[in-house]
């Protein structure tokens, strides 16, 4: 039951807070820069929602004043809250740092209205006080209510479309896997019969059928294990610099570069800015092992070069790390560029003699890089191939917690 408030305290309350909505708003900025190491222009990244964001303080105000004024769903407050939700969900935050967020708002108002309270000349008492606390209190838990739906409504459809994509994903590789398991079974049935015994020409055929598919299914475990490696939480993830991770596979693939007469190296200098290790290792091992693996034997000079770039300032809506591996290989049959990023479909499969693959290699960059929100493509030019990856700019760790109250 709603308690009788004096309408002038309540109202006088209302009207400081009105005044002092910018104020209160740098505060908040200030206390949630405090607990992440991210830059302050990131955590309200445009003009337009840091403007909108004093309208919380408003909407607080507004139901302090009369809780007749309910926030409900169709007000403007809401939809601000609900912007603020897709925002965080986009920079990577957690629920429990969106509950923090709004943990430190209303101490931030307690504060403020405490000390405001102080100076008020109506005569008021102990229970109008506590009423009018209650209704800042129920009015931030409202505007927390809608921000925090909205995220977990946003991670709830990307878990679905994982869950679908694994399933399908599933499907394929046990298909894969039992048709290679009967080539290897049927090969080494026939190396049993006399008449193969018996002619070195067919042992040898039916003996690199068997080794051939093995191969093929050891490629597919060991993709199976990388992207193992992407399925544990975010914070339980190694994050590394980019140009580190790059330099580390350029190391890794350095013996199979050389054999191939590749010169693979970075181009330019990358943007220093840190990667999920994993993630980006494996996407940029397929991209350069494809890249030597299509080479052409042709040129005298063959070449590979992984660049980077950022699109967009850093910390901006749309922000992106671009990633690009350009290669001056054989190219990519026009008729097959649309079908590149499918699971087992392979280009050059009936075309380029003495490589072995399974297909798998690009869909599981796509899969990989649109888990994490980014973007996996190939673009194809008179020089060569360039395939590309795109990760949205991330929020940076956050260190410990901090005291969140006013000072």
């Amino acid at each position: 039951m709603e308690i009788t408030v004096n309408g002038r305290l309540a109202a006088a309350l209302a009207s400081e807070l009105r005044e002092a909505r910018e104020e209160l708003t740098r505060r908040w900025l200030e206390r949630i820069v405090a607990r992440v190491t991210l830059d302050p222009n990131r955590v309200f990244p445009t003009d337009e929602l840091l403007d909108h964001v004093p309208l919380l303080m408003v909407g607080i105000a507004d139901y302090l004043e009369d809780p007749a004024r309910e926030i409900t769903a169709d007000v403007p407050v809401v939809a601000k809250a609900i912007e603020l939700g897709e925002l965080r969900y986009g920079q990577g935050f957690d629920v429990h740092e969106i509950l923090k967020e709004y943990e430190i708002l209303g101490g931030v108002l307690f504060s403020f209205l405490s000390r405001t309270a102080d100076g008020v000349e109506e005569p008021c008492t102990r229970s109008e006080l506590l009423a009018c606390a209650h209704r800042v209190f129920r009015a931030v838990a409202i505007i927390q209510q809608h921000t925090t739906s909205h995220y977990l409504r946003l991670s709830a459809e990307r878990v679905r479309e994982r869950e679908n994509r694994l399933r399908s994903f599933n499907r394929m590789v046990s298909h894969e896997l039992k048709n290679r398991i009967g080539a290897v079974i049927g090969a080494t049935q026939m190396l049993r019969e006399d008449w193969v015994a018996a002619d070195d020409a067919k042992r040898l055929r039916f003996a690199g059928m068997a080794a051939e598919n093995a191969e093929a299914m050891k490629d597919v475990l060991q993709n199976l294990l990388e992207l193992s490696r992407l399925d544990t939480g975010a914070r339980c993830q190694r994050n590394v610099l980019l140009p580190e991770a790059a330099a580390e596979v350029v190391r890794q693939l350095r013996e199979m570069a050389r054999a191939q007469g590749v010169d693979v190296r970075l181009d330019g200098e990358l943007p220093s800015i840190e990667v999920n290790a994993a993630a980006l290792e494996l996407c940029l091992s397929n991209y350069v092992s494809n890249a030597i693996k299509y080479s052409d034997p042709a040129k005298g000079a063959r070449w590979v070069r992984i660049r980077g770039r950022m699109d967009g300032d850093h910390g901006s809506p749309g922000c992106e790390l671009v990633v690009e591996v350009h290669d001056n290989g054989i190219g990519v049959p026009e008729e097959a560029r649309d079908r590149l990023f499918e699971r087992f479909f392979r280009a050059h499969g009936a075309t380029a003699t003495g490589v072995e693959g399974t297909g798998l290699g690009l869909s599981i960059v796509r899969e990989s890089v649109e888990a994490m929100g980014g973007r996996a493509w190939a673009d194809f030019t008179d020089d060569g191939s360039v395939f590309s990856l795109a990760f949205p700019c991330r929020r940076a760790s956050e260190h410990g917690p901090v005291d969140d109250g006013e000072r």
